[in-house]
């Protein structure tokens, strides 16, 4: 079943409800988008663009982001979403690595698309004339015949060689996200809504399926992003609202030392976070100034948002005797999925013994593109392997022990150090380098570059602006004599992490 087919029925059932929001108005209607996306995806075929093809989606959140994603599958094509803070070098590696044959954009980013995309790529700026002609001038696209395993999503997500991997999400991997969602997270009843705060190209816009898939309205802020401030003046136009948000968006909305009015929490049914550890305090801190509205997830690109939950009602469950435990817990596995811990092996390891964390279910990706390697590897056994480390406790909470060996979430977002440490080190004054996280109360993790070498602070962050994304830039640098190593020349990222563990205290 194609995913597109959600709006094409809302679009008949609730032909005059909201289904895009732009700030506290409504933008269009079911009937509305049933229509443009129907034109677009015929547009996008007078292009000479065919079934299968994949088309970015490089752009700030905005409305015509879901009517340009319900096209692209209604024609039967694949989107490739693209975070938007990216350096254009990353772009263009995604870009060529995907085949993207057309990128959507807006004016902010249109520059840095046009540099990346290369030659014979379409480029649309979703506010352009461009893209309202391209609907004005097309008749509308049949529904696309679509396999439940073609792809729907390429994701790209970061890896341990420095270049990203995409994750293919298939038609079926996303009706199992939103299944799971609809059942374990929260419900959506017709005009419900969901705030797009956090990037649509990561969780919040696979948050937009189930909101499709039962005629809920897609809101996203004027600003395209996230302010308390205008989150809160959103709650109070939107009823039945919820959003994803990293868990420093969740602490800054706590933290904001204006009014949350009654009418605005009542309005609020949730707040998802996940992607990023949520310390117990600060989830403690949420519940005494937002109620009992906090629900966590935890998954992979891999398993998109799909792996494990704590419910809305376990998270408000205060009285419970191991409350605390359970409020610093992933959660129990999604209604339809198999979780298991694991030792090195592939065994099953008992209650409270820490091992890998595996999966399966009909939410785990096809596999990598163009990676047959990493895909039986990440794969092997049928289970998604996720590099993470956790133990189940006996009422079935799985507590995670430690993340990916090195990655870094900062702010929500992945970084993984190799990235980093690739860019330093072609400076010619880093002789070398390593780069960990390091706690910090706003941002979860922030990036600290160790350095061996003649450089100062100043050229490095040049440096790094010139070749990566700026939040993978470190915050922190601390130029060192030597790092420590083994005795195979191997540098100790563990006794790394004491020492600065130590030189922040």
């Amino acid at each position: 079943m194609n995913l597109a087919v959600w709006v094409e029925r809302a679009g008949a059932a609730y032909s005059d409800a909201p289904a895009l929001g732009w700030g506290s108005r409504v933008h269009r209607t079911y009937a509305e988008m049933a229509d443009r996306a129907a034109r677009l995806a015929g547009g996008l075929k007078d292009l000479g663009l065919a079934p299968g093809a994949r088309i970015a989606l490089f752009a700030k959140n905005h409305p015509a982001y879901v009517e340009a994603m319900v096209a692209i599958w209604r024609a039967g094509m694949a989107a490739v979403p693209i975070n938007n803070k990216l350096h254009r070098d990353e772009v263009a590696y995604i870009l060529e690595a995907s085949s993207a044959a057309l990128v959507f954009t807006t004016p902010d980013l249109a520059e840095t698309a046009g540099a990346a995309a290369a030659s014979g790529v379409h480029l649309i700026d979703l506010e352009g004339e461009g893209y309202e002609a391209l609907i004005a001038d097309a008749a509308p696209a049949r529904l696309a015949e679509t396999g439940p395993d073609e792809l729907a999503w390429l994701f790209f997500t970061s890896g341990t060689t420095g270049r990203p991997k995409g994750a293919m999400l298939s038609h079926r991997n996303l009706m199992a996200m939103t299944t799971a969602y609809l059942a374990d997270v929260a419900p959506v009843a017709p005009g419900d809504a969901c705030l797009h705060a956090a990037p649509m190209s990561h969780g919040s816009g696979l948050y937009i399926l189930p909101h499709l898939a039962h005629a809920g309205v897609n809101v996203t802020p004027e600003s395209g992003g996230f302010s308390p401030s205008e989150i809160v003046d959103l709650l109070k136009a939107w009823p039945g609202a919820a959003m994803f948000a990293a868990p420093t968006m969740v602490n800054r909305l706590v933290r904001w030392e204006g009014e949350i009015p009654q009418s605005a929490l009542e309005n609020l049914k949730a707040i998802i976070y996940g992607g990023a550890p949520m310390y117990v305090e600060d989830a403690q801190a949420a519940l005494a100034r937002l109620g009992p509205r906090l629900v966590q997830i935890y998954g992979q690109g891999e398993s998109p948002m799909t792996i494990t939950c704590l419910s809305r009602a376990e998270i408000a469950d205060r009285a419970h005797p191991r409350a605390a435990q359970r409020l610093g817990s992933a959660g129990r596995p999604y209604v339809n999925v198999e979780v298991r811990v694991v030792d090195r092996d592939d065994r099953p390891v008992g209650v409270g013994e820490s091992g890998e964390i595996v999966c399966r279910g009909d939410s785990v990706m096809l596999g990598y593109l163009d990676n047959p390697e990493a895909t039986a590897e990440t794969l092997r056994g049928g289970w998604l392997h996720t590099g993470d480390v956790g133990a189940f406790d006996a009422d079935g909470y799985l507590t995670l022990m430690d993340r990916s060996k090195d990655l870094i979430i900062s702010g929500g977002t992945n970084i993984y150090p190799r990235e980093v440490e690739e860019v330093l080190l072609t400076h010619t004054g880093v002789e070398e380098c390593s780069v960990i996280g390091r706690r910090d109360p706003d941002w979860g993790e922030i990036v600290v570059a160790y350095i061996v070498g003649a450089v100062d602070q100043g050229a490095l962050d040049a440096h790094c602006l010139e070749h990566m994304a700026r939040f993978k830039r470190p915050k922190v640098y601390v130029f060192v004599d030597d790092l420590p190593k083994s005795n195979y020349g191997k540098i100790l990222k563990t006794e790394l992490r004491k020492l600065d563990e130590g030189r922040s205290a």
